[in-house]
């Protein structure tokens, strides 16, 4: 089999990765996104698959679209990474699928931005709609602090700051759960804690072992469905009321993961493109 492995920059899970794919029987053929180029009309690719593993989203989307057009299967597929590097597409396809998540208003302007804000009511979690790692979230208690952050976005310009992604509150029990999907599977989960309410391991968050139970399988499952499955993290908040779905990330980080887990992520990763390439 000829895996191709795209890339930005060789961080500790695209070690993992590489590493179990030089364990297997594979022709591994590592594409820098950096130096790579396509051509519309011609594909030069002989691969049998792609796992995708980018660090720029834009790089990424328009990669899967050309490999997609040369027929190559790709890990994740094209249509989900637009959805999940898309937090407002990504809640449409969530809700149009019936997963459970916070309250949410998109905007397009900060006057009916913060007419979302007093809709839900405060505090509410103001998000650009593409970003990771917990970067440029802004809880806002009150008005007044919401006309104040509104104003800053407006000044500061660019597309992080034209859309306004409004979200409701959840008070969290210190932590949140990020659950790995891969495939058909639920392969493992975590506990992200924090006194900060911002969870994510990149903020500092520490990662502890959490059971995948039948409601966090199900869940997870139908929030990856509600994507177009693959390779998924999903995060989910647990409320008085049940669980709710706030992010599934396609692009997933998991080196924090594997230990406190005890699941091998990456073979399970692996495992699951050397399926889709035998497709």
């Amino acid at each position: 089999m000829k895996l191709g492995f795209l890339y930005s920059i060789i961080r500790k899970d695209e070690k993992m990765l590489l590493e179990e794919i030089r364990n297997r029987n594979v022709d591994l053929q590592k594409i820098d996104d950096r130096v790579c180029m396509f051509e519309i009309e011609n594909n030069g690719w002989d691969m049998d698959v792609i796992l995708e593993r980018s660090v720029s989203h834009s790089r990424a989307l328009h990669a899967l679209e050309f490999f997609d057009l040369y027929g190559i299967p790709t890990v994740n597929t094209h249509d989900v990474a637009r959805i999940c590097g898309n937090k407002a597409t990504s809640s449409l396809a969530l809700a149009r699928s019936n997963v459970p998540i916070p309250k949410t208003i998109v905007a397009f302007t900060p006057e009916m931005a913060l007419q979302a804000m007093e809709k839900i009511g405060y505090p509410v979690v103001l998000k650009p709609v593409t970003g990771s790692w917990g970067r440029l979230l802004s809880k806002i208690n009150d008005r007044e602090a919401g006309e104040t952050i509104l104003e800053h976005k407006v000044i500061l310009g660019g597309y992080h700051h034209s859309i306004f992604y409004v979200q409701e509150y959840i008070e969290k029990p210190g932590r949140d759960i990020r659950t790995f999907v891969v495939g058909d599977e639920t392969v493992a989960a975590i506990y992200r804690s924090s006194k900060h309410w911002i969870t994510n391991t990149a903020r500092g968050g520490e990662v502890s072992r959490c059971e995948v139970t039948d409601e966090m399988n199900e869940i997870s499952l139908k929030a990856s469905e509600a994507v177009g499955g693959g390779v998924l993290a999903v995060d989910i908040f647990e409320t008085p009321d049940g669980p709710l779905v706030n992010e599934v990330n396609y692009t997933m980080e998991f080196r924090n993961s594997v230990g406190p887990s005890g699941v091998n992520i990456p073979a399970k990763i692996i495992d699951y493109v050397e399926e889709v390439g035998r497709r």
